[in-house]
């Protein structure tokens, strides 16, 4: 290998947004696009882990953001480690056939314990009095040092909650520019995650997506132009693009209220039961995993909820191997939302009752993805006053609870999840190299990648 190989996840570019964004258009017509067929669900941890294994999900074992971990029947969302992923990934062959090749990870996903040389994640500090800070962490740890002096801190409330936008994308291609002058990678992959956020509030008609594909493009230049002046090839693949969405659905509590979902009550609002619970869901965009502790009570679930509204489809069993989901950590049923709907993952039947974190931003707490984190509360009289009062009281070391995100779903006009209907709206894949010709299966992204690095 010659020239080092830059590979870009440009979230919710799509052949149609393409145009809009003039110099990744230009590498595109430099070189070559093509659109690419998305896993389901088209989320970013199984998009990601379906990119560096070439799996599909009931293979690499990623089959959402966040599922059921049996053992210990907890919800986790937005884990980290590597080793979650159960085929052969992307560095770990790179390790096995090509151990001189350098390679860097700023920001894509199961970052952590990967055997890459590089790598800088999203890292946040927890106190073991409820405090929280942010931060980054990544090995060598010389380089996040290195980045937040050279760069100033990684914006972190950007890159989530509703002030998410365009510092975090801006400042992570700066730092894949940093990496790449610095530390010289043969491989280098950056996640820029700017076209994830105001789809999501508004919705595509509702956003303006030239301008928003335009501040992506403008990003990206620093990049660009470190690997224009490296001599290094770039290649863009996006994961997924977004939808229209105007009904979210609610199926916890249609379990609930079907008297399948158990709740503990408390001082801090009601927390789901898995243990108790005879079923529930896991939200997640517009795919539902929904677990079933007695298999007798299967064929009940499976028609309570293939009867709710906003649902399209309910696959048990061998069924998910349609969905390339069948594997043990999907629910026993998978739910599929309708193309204007999505799944949200409340189960309270009474606001008074929800549970403290359900007004945070608080990702891995709660049981199921929930966009309004990107909202602040628009019943909020004054919002700004409410968070200032909360800075204030934890700099002088009282408990605060930034309790601004609404409860209200509806607000929520975007979505994502499903392979896109029209091929247009089919996540891009620009490359180098023997040209594809045609749209492809995600699953056929990785050997591609690993001709041109010579592996």
């Amino acid at each position: 290998m010659t020239a080092p190989l830059i590979l870009v996840s440009a979230v919710g570019l799509t052949r149609r947004l393409l145009p809009h964004a003039p110099r990744l258009n230009a590498l595109a017509q430099a070189n070559w696009v093509v659109g690419h067929v998305e896993p389901t669900p088209a989320v970013t941890c199984t998009a990601q882990a379906t990119l560096i294994t070439g799996k599909l999900p009931q293979d690499h074992g990623i089959v959402a953001n966040g599922w059921l971990f049996r053992d210990t029947r907890e919800i986790r969302l937005w884990q980290q480690s590597h080793h979650l992923i159960q085929s052969p990934t992307l560095p770990q062959i790179l390790k096995a056939r090509k151990p001189a090749l350098k390679t860097a990870n700023l920001f894509w996903w199961f970052n952590q314990g990967a055997p890459f040389d590089i790598s800088v994640t999203p890292k946040p500090f927890y106190g073991a009095d409820g405090d929280k800070r942010f931060g980054i962490d990544g090995l060598p740890r010389s380089i996040p040092a290195r980045l937040e002096r050279d760069l100033g801190p990684f914006p972190f409330p950007s890159f989530w909650g509703p002030r998410a936008g365009l510092p975090c994308t801006q400042w992570i291609a700066q730092a894949a520019a940093n990496v790449l002058r610095h530390d010289h990678p043969d491989l280098l992959l950056a996640y820029l995650p700017h076209l994830d956020y105001q789809p999501q509030r508004a919705g595509v008609k509702g956003a303006d997506m030239p301008a928003l594909v335009r501040q992506l493009d403008d990003a990206a230049a620093p990049l660009l132009d470190a690997a224009q002046a490296a001599g290094a090839r770039v290649w863009v693949v996006g994961e997924y693009g977004h939808c229209d969405v105007h009904q979210p659905v609610p199926l916890n509590r249609v379990l609930r209220q079907a008297g399948l979902l158990e709740v503990r009550d408390g001082p801090f609002g009601e927390i789901l039961d898995t243990f108790g619970s005879r079923a529930f869901a896991v939200a997640d965009h517009q795919i539902a995993h929904v677990y079933v502790a007695n298999p007798a009570d299967i064929p009940r679930v499976r028609d309570l909820v293939a009867s709710t509204t906003g649902v399209a489809r309910v696959a048990a069993g061998d069924e998910r191997s349609e969905l390339g989901l069948n594997h043990p950590r999907s629910g026993e049923l998978v739910a599929l939302s309708r193309p204007d709907a999505w799944f949200s993952y409340p189960y309270w039947l009474d606001d008074a009752r929800a549970p403290d974190f359900a007004r945070t931003v608080d990702i891995h707490r709660k049981p199921g993805y929930d966009p309004c984190e990107l909202f602040v509360d628009p019943k909020l009289l004054w919002p700004t006053g409410r968070i200032l009062r909360r800075l204030l009281a934890k700099k002088l070391g009282f408990r605060a609870l930034f309790d601004v995100i609404p409860l209200d779903d509806t607000l929520v006009q975007g979505s994502h999840g499903l392979p896109a209907a029209d091929p247009l709206d089919r996540p891009v894949w620009i490359g180098s190299g023997p040209n594809p010709g045609a749209d492809r299966p995600m699953t056929d992204f990785l050997q591609p990648l690993l001709s041109e690095l010579g592996v």
